[in-house]
């Protein structure tokens, strides 16, 4: 079913709302203001409260719409649908507005305050047009054994020879390992992980360091890979398992621990010493700098539910020698239930949950610790928002909140929020 539609505002997911006949209708690759054709999503006939579709011809054009630079990614209609890059259609200070929008109206709707919400671009992206940010990129064999990616809404799988979306020097890789050539089993996943050199580190890596992995099987590569950071003025080194989480955009790294080290300093101020908590730690991204750039003296509790990214980071904490960090593998909500004296009352808690968020028990845990100061990151304004709520509720008001644009070309975005008891 076909229907023409003028689309009113950003709705989440990367998409918009309009109307029809009354009924709200979330519309892929719209913008606000256009006038659209829009074909609905099967089955549409249902008395549901919301339709959903996608544009099938623009009528009437935003001043933020572009043209897809990569057309596979872009509408159904216009010969796309692969997915992972679902604001293609959006001029690059157009996708900076959408998000800073939609973070600020999460945070009004369910946080209940209403706050502006600036919002930054990664370092080169601009130069780039938005693509080669990608460190970590998983395809899927199709029939005849070529990397391919699903096409929205069916089982479809088209054959790809690139991915703009990755760096330079991970296409670098998959072109000397033959990955574009195909040769795999039908259905097999495909990951390739390939650190990004940092400008300001050491570029001796060494030369197996990336991966080619395919159904979680090294093929080609290291297993353990080497990730560099300049953090407030230091260079750290991380060695994170090469199928676990890193932050996949190449400067996210950098951009997200300097400004959180940033806000610790602002927090902790001249004490000499501090608690300070590191939930979903992951791999020590956080951790490792919290543990040494904020004061002379810091002892740290870090909670992670991976396996793999806990024995990463007490790896990377033994590099270092951090004897004063207890990294725990473990659910955060049952870990923060049996806390060690020593670490029970922290000065500062630093998160960075999955994209469900914190959600409001581990909220409750934080509060009655007795905090000052909570550092939040967050990779969805949703989540972000509910949780701003929580918080607000048991005595903390948000200080300081920004957005970075670490996804470019998708709705995702990171937000580092600062709460701090009333």
């Amino acid at each position: 079913m076909d229907v023409q539609v003028r689309i009113e505002r950003y709705a989440d997911q990367g998409r918009c709302v309009g109307h029809i006949d009354g009924r709200v209708v979330f519309v892929r690759f719209a913008l606000p203001g256009e006038l659209v054709r829009v074909t609905l999503d099967e089955p549409h006939d249902r008395d549901d409260r919301f339709w959903t579709g996608e544009v099938t011809e623009v009528i009437e054009a935003s001043e933020d719409r572009v043209a897809p630079a990569w057309p596979l990614a872009g509408p159904l209609a216009m010969g796309g649908g692969v997915g992972g890059a679902d604001l293609v259609h959006v001029s690059l200070p157009g996708q900076l507005r959408w998000k800073a929008v939609t973070v600020s109206e999460q945070l009004s709707r369910l946080g209940h305050i209403d706050v502006p919400v600036p919002i930054e671009r990664m370092d080169g992206d601009e130069a780039l047009g938005g693509f080669h940010w990608r460190t970590r990129i998983e395809m899927i064999a199709d029939d005849d054994g070529n990397p391919s990616m699903r096409r929205r809404g069916s089982h479809v799988r088209v054959p790809i020879d690139t991915m703009p979306l990755a760096t330079k020097t991970l296409l670098a890789v998959a072109e000397r390992e033959h990955t574009w050539d195909g040769g795999f089993e039908p259905g097999s996943q495909i990951r390739l992980s390939v650190p990004e050199p940092r400008p300001s580190s050491e570029t001796n890596d060494k030369a197996d360091n990336y991966a080619v992995l395919v159904d979680g099987e090294l093929r080609s590569g290291s297993q353990r890979l080497v990730e560099r950071a300049d953090i407030a003025g230091t260079t750290f080194e991380y060695t994170v398992d090469a199928n676990g989480f890193w932050q996949i955009h190449r400067q996210a790294p950098i951009a997200l621990p300097n400004h959180v080290i940033s806000l610790a300093r602002q927090e902790i101020g001249e004490n000499q010493s501090a608690c300070i908590w590191d939930l979903y730690s992951g791999s020590g991204l956080f951790t490792l700098p919290l543990a040494t750039l904020v004061t002379p003296r810091t002892r740290m509790l870090s909670v992670e539910g991976g396996r793999t990214a806990v024995k990463s980071a007490q790896r990377n904490l033994r590099h270092l020698n951090l004897t004063d960090v207890d990294a725990r593998c473990g659910d955060v909500a049952k870990t923060l239930a049996n806390v060690p004296a020593h670490l029970a009352h922290p000065d500062l808690i630093v998160l960075d949950p999955p994209r469900a968020g914190a959600r409001a028990k581990v909220c409750r845990q934080m509060a009655a610790s007795g905090a000052r100061s909570i550092i939040y990151i967050a990779c969805d304004p949703t989540s972000l928002g509910r949780d701003t709520g929580t918080l607000r509720e048991l005595g903390y008001e948000l200080a300081d909140v920004r957005a970075f644009d670490i996804y470019p070309m998708t709705h995702h975005v990171e937000t580092v929020a600062l709460f701090r008891r009333a």
